[in-house]
């Protein structure tokens, strides 16, 4: 009976044990089941290859490496981070930084605000990639949250000095005579209002001036009103001649007129061309000489084809220059070509600079830079978050701890470092700034951008 007792015992015993490792051989199995490892060898210079077994690439014979999947990690159950849609939002017409997502006011002015619509358009992702734990301790990436910010961009211009348009001005002979005494030596002298320029002989000068003494003397005796008109019309005449009062005292006293009248300049600036040569005859409206003022220059800039839409008309420019080391000017954008340079692909703009020194001359080089500021409050990630591969922009956004996925965005204007995003992101996610080169190779050794998974189940893609 004992005998019997322990027969059942043992029985019983096996029988648990047996239940038991049944139970916990198939946990083992279910685990197998869910963290199956998938092995394939591949070429760290072309990707598309996959073989199961070790050996030499067929492309470039170099040793295959090795890569271990845990379809645990299966990047095809990572659930794509959509863009939320984007809302309209309401601006002021005046002040376009003071944003709202209701309608009303503007609480600067009081003016009703404006709505301003947005694309929508969902982010493109292009690639993704989860690390596994051993991968993850030796990968320190660093992130950046998209964010609103406001751009200043500077751009850099290379100018040049002009003499300008409107100061340009002439010295015409107001009455037709000829030349007896030139005055000013050559080209590039320095003429100022008032100075002498040349003599001249006019016969119709000549006898306005005698008419004038004869009036005046007339009016001195008789006080007459007729001789005072005829005074006042004679001398107005002389004066719109470029005759000085001072010359008209001069004659009344001597009681006659010159053979040889003295023209005086009436403006100031450097001589351009100079006409006038003794014995030279001019008719009423040629011009003796031609000036420059050079009291105000221009300062021409070329502005790049990008930047071509940022400048308008009234912006503000400092200039630099050689000739004034340590001295910076400021001007204002006052022309704006309307036709872009189809050789250098730039755009003319200019601005007016005083010179009442005469430092600046025509010709000279000229250091500019241009301060804009960007319009509202647009979404910014560093540069250097950005992989340009020349046909399009991709970021690398965190999703968790060890997944991440590739963008593709549509970046705007940069300004000092930051690149403003026109859609593909979305406020606050995370982009990786420091190490997403290394995710890029990553994504490349498992086959390039695009659906890894399928990349996988289709083999070699040569």
């Amino acid at each position: 009976m004992v005998k019997l007792n322990k027969i059942l015992v043992i029985f019983l015993f096996s029988l648990f044990v047996s239940c038991d490792s049944g139970t916990e051989k198939r946990g083992d199995e279910n685990h197998l089941e869910h963290s199956k490892i998938d092995v394939f060898y591949t070429c760290s210079m072309h990707p598309q290859v996959k073989e199961k077994r070790p050996g030499k690439c067929p492309i470039c014979h170099m040793n295959l490496t090795k890569i271990e999947l845990d379809d645990s990690e299966d990047l095809g159950t990572i659930i794509d981070k959509q863009e939320a849609p984007i809302k309209d939002e309401w601006v002021c017409e005046k002040f376009p930084t003071v944003v709202s997502e209701v309608a009303g006011p503007c609480p600067l002015d009081g003016t009703a605000m404006v709505m301003k619509k947005r694309e929508n358009k969902a982010a493109v992702v292009v690639a993704r990639v989860k690390l596994r734990k051993a991968q993850k301790s030796h990968f320190k990436p660093e992130y950046f949250p998209v964010t609103k910010m406001k751009m200043t961009k500077k751009i850099r211009l290379l100018g040049s000095v002009l003499q300008s348009e409107e100061k340009e001005s002439n010295i015409p002979a107001r009455v037709s005579g000829r030349v007896e005494k030139v005055y000013v030596k050559s080209t590039g002298s320095f003429i100022k209002e008032g100075d002498p320029v040349i003599d001249l002989y006019s016969p119709r000068l000549i006898t306005s001036g005698e008419e004038y003494l004869l009036a005046k003397k007339s009016y001195q005796k008789s006080k007459s009103k007729d001789f005072k008109d005829m005074l006042k019309q004679s001398e107005e005449r002389l004066k719109l001649w470029g005759i000085r009062p001072f010359q008209l005292q001069s004659w009344y006293k001597k009681g006659e007129i010159p053979r040889q009248i003295t023209i005086y300049s009436n403006t100031t600036g450097i001589v351009r061309v100079r006409n006038a040569t003794v014995g030279k005859y001019f008719k009423e409206g040629q011009n003796f000489f031609e000036l420059s003022d050079l009291s105000d220059v221009w300062v021409d800039m070329d502005v790049y084809e990008h930047d071509a839409s940022l400048v308008k008309i009234g912006q503000s420019v400092d200039l630099e220059f050689s000739a004034i080391p340590g001295e910076t000017l400021t001007g204002e954008i006052d022309f704006v070509s309307p036709v872009l340079n189809k050789n250098s692909r730039t755009l003319k703009i200019r601005t007016t600079v005083e010179n009442r020194s005469g430092k600046l001359k025509p010709g000279m080089i000229a250091n500019a830079t241009l301060k804009i500021d960007i319009e509202g409050m647009p979404l910014v990630i560093p540069r250097t978050a950005i992989i340009d591969t020349g046909k399009r922009k991709v970021v690398w956004t965190n999703i968790s701890g060890r997944s991440f996925q590739a963008k593709v965005i549509h970046a705007g204007y940069e300004s000092e470092g930051y690149v403003e995003i026109k859609h593909g992101l979305m406020e606050g996610e995370e982009v990786v700034i420091e190490g997403n080169f290394l995710l890029d190779a990553q994504a490349q050794l498992f086959g390039g951008y695009g659906d890894l998974k399928e990349s996988r189940t289709n083999g070699h893609n040569h």
